[in-house]
């Protein structure tokens, strides 16, 4: 059997250039670019929670680390570095291989190091620290709304969701539908590019973890103001559009796991935020204005009010 030490060195130990020093000491060594400050980041995955117990370990090492690549994007950060802490049942070399080779396709697109971390037995929990670097006073902070920003969305929502109810059983969708469905619950593409374009335009940004309801009422707390979101005018995805309208609504507003970027940015700013999505090729929706009357409400394309009951995800709450 192998022993830990030949787990890392097998499947975990791989080259770190523009990295100071990686995994072999007590520390790793980051230096930023000069005049950069650091971003950190840290996301726990657990078995039972956050995945199915028998999830494709491939997809599961994309998803690790697209969780928080997806923070770096918010920010408007560049991914420099992570390390990885893995709680594993038992040394499984036929689930250890496709979880490192997921895991380091999408570190190696993002130009992400592995510097550490530590592995241990238990119950399979994965927690990922990602650190990055961005220019002082450019990060997209939640607390920089401002009254009469325009409130925008990438690609589409809704599609975690829908597929988390079809492997729970709970709808049926379309063959056509399922696999991208699936492909967007199980490995979510994080918007880093889209960030770092938004960037110099923007003033706020959240990634959608937990529903767009709820990730935005944290940029809307954080900024001290409200807004007005226009329920006709959210990205729907394709899964979702033979669905009933209530349960669509469901999905996009509070289904949670679409690591999508809500952002605001002022109406001075549209044609550049357009181009932005032009160039990296991630389609944008605008849906909302910010507004300085605290809360959230909803309205249709007819400016009619329209209500919604239900809550974004969260650990300690029932949902």
């Amino acid at each position: 059997m192998s022993s830990e030490f030949d787990l890392i060195a097998r499947f975990f130990i791989r080259p770190t250039p523009g990295i100071t020093l990686g995994i072999g000491d007590d520390c790793a060594l980051l230096t930023p670019g000069p005049g950069m400050q650091t971003t950190i980041s840290c996301d726990m995955l657990v078995s039972g929670v956050h995945f199915f117990a028998d999830t494709d370990p491939k997809q599961l090492g994309h998803k690790a680390l697209a969780v928080n690549l997806s923070d770096l994007a918010a920010m408007g950060a560049t991914p420099l570095a992570f390390t990885l802490a893995l709680s594993l049942p038992s040394s499984d070399e036929t689930w250890l291989k496709p979880f490192s080779d997921g895991l380091f396709t999408l570190a190696e697109k993002h130009h992400c190091r592995l510097i550490g971390g530590d592995t241990t037995q238990g119950p399979l929990n994965i927690c990922i620290t990602v650190f990055g670097e961005v220019p002082p006073g450019e990060a997209l902070r939640r607390d920089h709304a401002r009254e009469g920003d325009d409130i925008w969305v990438s690609g589409t929502l809704g599609g975690a969701r829908a597929a988390l109810e079809f492997l729970r059983g709970t709808i049926s969708l379309d063959t056509a539908v399922v696999g991208p469905a699936l492909s967007h619950l199980q490995m979510p593409v994080p918007r880093v590019e889209l960030g770092m374009a938004v960037r110099p335009h923007a003033h706020a940004a959240i990634d959608l973890s937990d529903g767009l309801i709820g990730d935005l009422s944290h940029i809307l707390n954080r900024s001290t103001m409200g807004a007005t979101l226009n329920i006709d005018t959210l990205p729907a995805n394709v899964a979702l559009h033979d669905l009933p309208h209530h349960f669509q609504l469901r999905c996009m507003l509070a289904g949670g796991d679409d690591y999508e970027l809500c952002f605001t940015a002022p109406v001075s700013s549209r044609n550049a935020i357009i181009e932005a999505a032009h160039q990296t090729k991630i389609a944008v929706s605008m849906i909302g204005t910010i507004e300085k009357e605290p809360g959230l409400r909803l309205v249709n394309a007819k400016g009619e009010p329209q209500t919604f009951s239900e809550k974004s995800f969260d650990h300690f709450s029932a949902t």
